[in-house]
């Protein structure tokens, strides 16, 4: 069997952590952002951790993280 190849688009957009959580960046934080309230702005700045319901999908597309 070949290798599986890694969806480079997911490598750059999802983390997986120490205990084997993915987690990703709010997106919408490159732009347009003066608008938004502090409260928004704020969140931007962590990451958090992905729906369990698209796990699978992105767990799929990193086979070897």
């Amino acid at each position: 069997m070949p290798k599986m190849k890694t969806h480079k688009g997911a490598q750059s957009r999802f983390r997986i952590t120490g205990s084997g959580k993915i987690v990703q960046a709010k997106i919408g934080k490159s732009h347009l952002r003066c608008k938004k309230p502090s409260r928004v702005k704020r969140l931007y700045g962590s990451m958090h951790e992905v729906d369990p319901a698209n796990t699978p999908r992105v767990k799929r597309l990193l086979p070897y993280r």
